[in-house]
């Protein structure tokens, strides 16, 4: 353990680093320290009349994500069009056609693949030219995209389609949810970052709702069709972000100062200068602290020091996504196939599950504001994993009893619910307030990354599991899921913190301490009064935070201050 006298020379030396870092040192902390009060203050109705315009420009790019959702629900759900296996599939010695369980996984994983390369090609763009740019070179680039599958004569062109459209869904995926962090106050944060979920389920709901209408076209439209309505989004989001402003954080960043102020007049609504300049202040006090803290801002440096835990949380957060249970939500109309409902029965459900993963959307930007990201996680997860250990047992009497196969109906609405009520949605606030601000956009591609990994994993194993070809397991799917989502539960309960509430330089301060995620929530922290940034303090020493003068007594909440900054 360092010694008392090595830690307050550490801490001085991080002080004194931070004070060359900004003119008027002691002006710009009075600054920065208003505008946390301020935006502590707002309720949610005061943050909506202040930041109007905010609001409106996060939603706006936000909405890119419906085409993402409308197209992962469209490729799984043609397996179960028979006018679509007929034309890119096999026939079976029935006379019906399926599509193979190998091209089912590629063309499930195509589209994830090329998300990869457009999170890597994000993470790198957006810190260099901004998020504005990058939005509008990928909405350029999804307008000529679509043609591919639109005119795919064969399987081969059309997986080719799915993976070029799947770039600048990799650049939506994590951009929407920077900005929204970036350009928004903590009282509308959760809401605006939740609401990239929203736009994921509508997507979800149309494209169900599109495929039912089709279901009884007997041509080459019952396909070709859904793909042409992916143009009905881009070009209209295209327009309007030539005219959104760019992220003031990023400006501060990139050491426009003259820019982040314009643009912060822009978001309030009738600002006094004060506001600004105080706004301004909190970004480059925040901004220098992690400079000082973390100063590299490249890949490498999301997984050095205290930003590797911060990337673990991320991308654990994201990955539990993928590992809940939530394949089937995908895979809907062909699984409930699978159990033995009739086509039209099984997409008349799927319309229903994502109507109700709205419904559940709307309930977390409620939830999240009274029992925060935590324990939502944890009620979520518990949740699912009784649905999904009777969606199993349900699958070893489906196929000869129908009142088990409604049954399973059921428990898959009732787990969609649920799921768009706190995983679904809270994973994308927890990604977008969890990283520092200076690695943002790494933070949330690094973590999408290992989202679309496991995500590759389950479109390959997922045609398996469910194909008549191959294990044909059905609904029994539901145990190997539940097996997993208990793991994502104890996951969430020991490394998972609760940031409800929280600036992002009080986030920065919990981590350099390395405050137990448990005592995220219960901890007291001031980030411009009090002693020491805890640089030399090691991990889990909460109990001996007073002798370093950390103010911890075990009669009180914990208490963490950074010392003048």
């Amino acid at each position: 353990m360092s010694s008392e006298h090595d830690l307050v020379t550490t801490e001085q030396e991080v002080l004194d680093n931070i004070k060359r870092e900004i003119d008027n040192y002691d002006e710009v902390v009075d600054s920065a320290r208003a505008a946390v009060d301020a935006e502590k203050s707002l309720t949610l109705r005061e943050a909506l009349r202040r930041y109007p315009r905010a609001a409106g420009w996060s939603i706006l790019l936000s909405t890119a994500i419906i085409m993402e959702g409308f197209d992962v629900v469209l490729i799984n759900n043609f397996y179960a069009l028979p006018q679509f296996s007929q034309k890119y599939g096999v026939q079976l010695p029935d006379g019906t056609y399926t599509i193979t369980a190998a091209w089912q996984a590629g063309l499930s994983n195509g589209a994830q693949v090329g998300e990869i390369i457009g999170l890597c090609l994000n993470g790198w763009s957006s810190e260099r030219f901004g998020y504005k740019k990058t939005m509008i070179a990928a909405l350029s680039m999804m307008i000529c995209a679509i043609f591919i599958p639109f005119f795919a004569k064969n399987i081969e062109t059309l997986l080719a389609g799915e993976i070029l459209q799947g770039i600048p869904w990799g650049v939506f995926q994590t951009l929407t949810t920077a900005y929204a962090a970036e350009i928004s106050p903590v009282a509308l944060r959760p809401y605006l970052t939740a609401y990239v979920n929203l736009c994921w389920v509508i997507g979800q709901v149309i494209a169900s709702g599109v495929l039912r209408g089709v279901l009884q076209w007997d041509s080459q439209w019952a396909y070709r069709l859904p793909f042409a309505m992916q143009w009905i989004w881009p070009l209209p989001i295209l327009i309007g972000t030539i005219f959104a402003p760019e992220s003031p954080w990023w400006q501060v960043r990139t050491g426009q100062h003259e820019a982040a102020r314009k643009t912060i007049r822009s978001l309030f609504n009738n600002p006094t200068e004060e506001e600004v300049e105080n706004s301004i202040s909190l970004m480059v006090h925040t901004n220098a602290i992690e400079k000082e803290l973390s100063a590299g801002t490249s890949y490498w440096d999301c997984f050095k020091g205290v930003d590797l835990r911060r990337t673990e949380v991320a991308s654990g957060a994201w990955m539990i996504q993928n590992l809940c249970g939530s394949a089937f939500m995908g895979y809907s109309t062909f699984f409930l196939e699978q159990a033995g409902l009739a086509t039209t029965h099984a997409f008349d459900l799927s319309i229903a599950q994502y109507a109700l993963g709205i419904c559940g959307t709307l309930s977390s930007w409620f939830l999240m504001t009274r029992f925060g990201r935590r324990r939502l996680y944890l009620i979520g997860l518990f949740g699912m994993i009784c649905f999904l250990l009777v969606i199993g047992g349900m699958g070893f009497i489906s196929r000869s009893n129908s009142g088990a196969q409604w049954a399973i109906g059921a428990m898959l609405l009732a787990y969609t619910a649920l799921y768009d009520a706190t995983v679904g949605p809270v994973c994308y606030t927890i990604v977008g307030e969890i990283s520092s601000t200076r690695l943002r956009a790494k933070t949330v591609v690094i973590a999408r990354v290992a989202y679309n990994i496991i995500g590759i994993v389950n479109g390959i194993i997922m045609p398996y599991f469910l194909n008549t070809q191959k294990l044909n397991w059905g609904a029994k799917t539901g145990w190997f899921w539940a097996g997993f989502c208990l793991l994502c539960f104890l996951w969430t309960f020991f490394r998972l913190p609760e940031a409800k509430d929280r600036t992002y330089g009080e986030l920065d301060v919990l981590f350099e301490n390395k405050v137990s995620a448990r005592k995220f929530a219960s901890t007291v922290v001031d980030q411009f009064a009090g002693h020491g940034v805890g640089t030399g303090s090691p991990a889990g020493q909460m109990e001996d935070y007073d002798e370093k003068k950390y103010a911890v007594n075990s009669s009180k909440p914990d208490v963490v201050h950074l010392e003048s900054i």
